[in-house]
């Protein structure tokens, strides 16, 4: 059997292992994720697993780089991926897909106990501090004026609470004849 023989097996075989699981994803016929944990579990992470064209005979390339793994160190990282080419190489010239999702999800604890989640802070800038590059002097935004008869009818185009009434915007289509005309 060929690589490709091979290859069309085990992904038939998978997406009828997998069909209706949230964790597994067919990104293409070549590409996989899959989540090892709940989404909600804070020692959750998934898998980022590609084919190469001579899979199973060669390794797949595993990687963590979803963005769902940011939390994770990347000596916790590591670790998965080391214990992770080891299960490859056992399995080296089989379908082992199935095999290294499920070594995933038996072996979650003990490849997550010294996860310590990192902590990344965000800081938000304002686009005046950044032309002025951040100077310490900050200048206030200003507010839209709005004149007296624009704020009438501002007012005036709402209901009592403030909402603007439903169907505000819609356009009128009216037949006239063999032609249309739209209102607005």
């Amino acid at each position: 059997m060929t690589a490709n023989e091979d290859q069309e097996m085990e992904l038939e075989a998978l997406r009828s292992i997998y069909e209706g699981d949230e964790g597994f994803k067919e990104i293409s016929p070549v590409s996989f994720q899959f989540r090892i944990g709940d989404l909600e579990d804070k020692k959750a992470f998934i898998l980022d697993i590609a084919w190469p064209e001579t899979y199973p005979e060669t390794a797949p390339q595993i990687s963590l780089d979803a963005f769902f793994n940011n939390r994770i160190s990347a000596d916790t990282k590591q670790l998965i991926l080391s214990k992770l080419e080891e299960q490859v190489e056992a399995n080296l010239g089989t379908a082992m897909m199935y095999t290294l999702f499920e070594w995933a999800k038996e072996n979650q604890e003990a490849l997550m106990e010294n996860h310590k989640p990192v902590v990344t802070a965000v800081t938000l800038t304002s686009s005046s501090e950044v032309m002025t590059g951040g100077s310490t002097a900050k200048k206030k935004e200003r507010k839209e004026q709005l004149t007296k008869s624009q704020k009438r009818r501002m007012i005036n185009r709402t209901d009592h609470k403030g909402e603007l009434p439903r169907g505000w915007n819609w356009v009128d289509v009216i037949k006239v004849g063999a032609f249309y005309v739209v209102l607005h």
